[in-house]
């Protein structure tokens, strides 16, 4: 199965000039941790709730940008690779959504950990990836 069987097409991002208040308001509102940083419909970055906490609050930058804080050059996936592909990236690079973009960088979808236990992969892959992707890593 393609990821574009199973990816979110409607995503939720930020651009680089938003607040982390605001990038924060909409992971509350949609119930989860990461968006995709997005200028001219072209993906930038990645924002994170940790990212959040320890790129902004902790160093008393509550009040940035997410330009400041955010993550860039993310990991992304296209709309044509495997779910078993995605499911190895994820689990490799420990990131639990991945943005899917189309040939020019453009935001087309997002798949997420969930998504990939919603299809048939064999040797649990997605839990397997979920597994890994938990793994504590060191602070930055």
């Amino acid at each position: 199965m393609q990821l574009k069987d199973i990816m979110t097409s409607n995503v939720t991002y930020v651009s680089e000039s938003d607040t982390l208040e605001k990038a924060a308001q909409l992971m509350q509102s949609i119930d989860c941790g990461s968006l995709p940083v997005v200028e001219n419909e072209r993906i930038v970055g990645v924002i994170t709730d940790r990212d959040i906490v320890i790129k902004g609050v902790a160093k008393g930058k509550a009040n940035a940008s997410v330009r400041e804080c955010m993550t860039q050059q993310p990991v992304t996936g296209t709309p044509n690779m495997d779910a078993h592909e995605a499911a190895d990236l994820m689990s490799q690079h420990q990131i639990r959504r991945l943005p899917v973009t189309d040939n020019s960088g453009k935001l087309v979808g997002i798949c997420a950990i969930g998504d990939l236990a919603t299809v048939d992969i064999h040797i649990n892959e997605a839990g397997d990836a979920l597994n890994k992707i938990s793994q504590r890593t060191p602070l930055q």
